[in-house]
């Protein structure tokens, strides 16, 4: 599985507007502070938060005050859920998704097959059960941990 720039701006920006969502209760992001806070190029930025709307992750204002918010709590929402609606399947090879390819010719005797399915299946437990508020909390613990902590001693 590769992730794209597209796909790794899109986690960026749901996560942006998770740490909002969490922290301030939700509200109206613009795309300028979205970019800046994900270091993500605004007008690309744009392009992306037009699918994501359109995948139902985020909703939209126009206007003077306009901006992004998200459009349902992080809490419900997964990495594995925005990968595979921006990137498709995860599997690191065709043949593992069954729906999908039907052109080898020993798919039922390849023994790499296997060993394929498995790997889909261990990055599916990791991105289908993280969801966007576990990222929030630990991006909190990490920043507690980054803070210069200073003793005094008298």
């Amino acid at each position: 599985m590769k992730i794209s720039y597209k796909c790794d701006y899109a986690l960026k920006a749901i996560f942006e507007l998770s740490l909002r969502y969490i922290e301030e209760g939700g509200g109206l992001v613009s795309i300028q502070e979205l970019a800046k806070g994900g270091d993500m190029p605004t007008k690309f930025l744009e392009q992306i938060l037009l699918v994501l709307r359109k995948g139902g992750f985020v909703k939209s204002k126009r206007g003077i005050n306009g901006g992004f918010l998200l459009a349902r709590p992080p809490s419900e929402m997964t990495i594995g859920d925005v990968i595979r609606f921006i990137e498709g399947p995860i599997g690191p090879i065709s043949c593992v998704e069954e729906e999908c390819y039907k052109g080898c010719k020993d798919i039922k005797s390849c023994i790499f097959r296997d060993v394929w399915k498995d790997v889909r299946h261990s990055i599916s437990v990791i991105i289908d059960t993280t969801t966007f508020e576990e990222l929030v909390q630990k991006y909190r613990r990490k920043k507690v941990d980054a803070e210069p902590h200073y003793e005094y001693i008298i």
